[in-house]
């Protein structure tokens, strides 16, 4: 597509006008012909504006003739008419034909860098390694060598499932797809005990393979076996296995905060100040003398790629800089506010530990003094606690025996 927009412009184009009551009639001949017609838009019911190629002129003319519609050149676009204007002008046509040369010379380039599907491994890593090996701007496209540079970054770097690298123009678009971690599973055959992963009140417990060494109700320390990997029979002995089942158990998560009553608090001014640099390659040219004129500000970039096409990219890059003042202000809490303040601050620390849990429980203690609240917030849930652990030692049977 890009291509193909790129060759018009170069061999030029007509942007017309087509009238009448038989639009449809139009359009179907120009397919029957094979006449491209892009960039179509409806004006009204009886009237359409369209691209055309300069070849296709007269077979145009010809279809709306027959069709009973009126066509009219809306404009001409493309290099043939940008020179046939300027053909007089001798130093137009020259600087014109340079910077023909430039963009040309510039094509054989790298000048910008997408990356996308990462969300472990942050995009400046996967920019370091693609600058390692040999993908960077301003690197000549025919230098680099695509697949040798998946096969490094995949055997370098283990979070890296897939990589797939396209340069289309002077853009190089990178797309990953990250590994999936394995969780820590013993194999099967492997002998092992399932402990506790943290404390907490027994609720229920299910074992499949293995000698259950707690019931519900038992209050239980992270580290204590649940399950032992072993069996004992009156006739065959202590026969060790892989342990296995399901145990769930009553936890509790608590976090606390205390804050005081009077706070100074950063508040915005409706003062904003903009600043602009130009970036040329690697060399920046600012615009600005003085960083800021605030003495307390917070900022905010804004970096623009210039580019011709959607994929040929140029190296400049037009930065903006926003800084937008601030001040601090002495603000004063109630009880109830601050509460509600450490409560939200709180629940959203404790927001992945309590993720895809049973809530039985919540409750909050709230301890005032005369200067500063203590809040402490509880969640009892229900969750699994079972874990793998392998054997160490032949003796468990004396250890089950000591715990039992």
């Amino acid at each position: 597509m890009v291509l193909t927009k790129k060759n018009n412009f170069i061999k030029g184009y007509l942007q017309i006008e087509i009238e009448g009551f038989y639009i449809e009639r139009f359009f179907n001949a120009c397919t029957k012909q094979g006449i491209e017609l892009w960039g179509t838009k409806r004006k009204n019911n009886t009237s359409i504006i369209t691209n055309i190629k300069i070849d296709d002129f007269r077979g145009i003319r010809n279809i709306a003739r027959k069709t009973q519609c009126s066509m009219k050149i809306k404009r001409k676009k493309g290099i043939p008419f940008i020179i046939r204007k300027y053909k007089n002008r001798k130093v137009f046509i020259f600087l014109f034909f340079i910077l023909i040369l430039s963009i040309f010379t510039l094509s054989n380039f790298v000048w910008n860098i997408e990356i996308e599907g990462n969300n472990i491994i942050s995009s400046e890593e996967i920019l370091e390694e693609l600058n390692k090996n040999g993908i960077k701007q301003g690197e000549l496209k025919y230098k680099i060598n695509i697949q040798k540079v998946i096969e490094k970054m995949r055997l370098n770097d283990e979070r890296i499932s897939w990589i797939g690298i396209k340069i289309d123009g002077t853009n190089a678009k990178v797309n990953i797809v990250e590994a999936v971690a394995k969780p820590d599973i013993l194999d099967e055959n492997e002998y092992c005990d399932i402990v506790a992963s943290k404390d907490g009140i027994i609720t229920k417990i299910n074992v499949t393979n293995g000698t259950e060494l707690v019931k519900e109700g038992d209050v239980v320390e992270r580290g204590r076996k649940l399950i032992g990997g072993w069996m004992e029979g009156k006739y065959t002995g202590v026969r060790y296995m892989h342990a296995s089942g399901n145990i769930e158990a009553k936890v509790w998560y608590i976090r606390e905060k205390t804050e005081s009553f009077i706070q100074q608090e950063k508040v915005k001014t409706n003062e904003v100040e903009n600043k602009y640099a130009l970036t040329l390659n690697k060399k920046t040219i600012n615009f600005y003398k003085t960083i800021s004129k605030f003495k307390k500000y917070d900022t905010m970039e804004t970096k623009n790629k210039i580019k011709i096409l959607n994929n040929f990219y140029l190296p400049i890059e037009f930065k903006k800089i926003t800084n937008y003042e601030y001040r601090y202000e002495q603000k004063q809490y109630t009880v109830e506010q601050l509460q509600e303040k450490i409560i939200q601050e709180l629940e959203e620390q404790m927001k992945n530990d309590i993720e895809n849990k049973q809530i039985v429980n919540r409750n909050i203690i709230a301890e005032p003094t005369e200067k500063e609240l203590k809040v402490k917030l509880i969640y009892e849930v229900i969750e699994k606690i079972g874990v793998e652990q392998k054997l160490v030692s032949w003796k468990e049977k004396e250890d089950w025996k000591k715990e039992v």
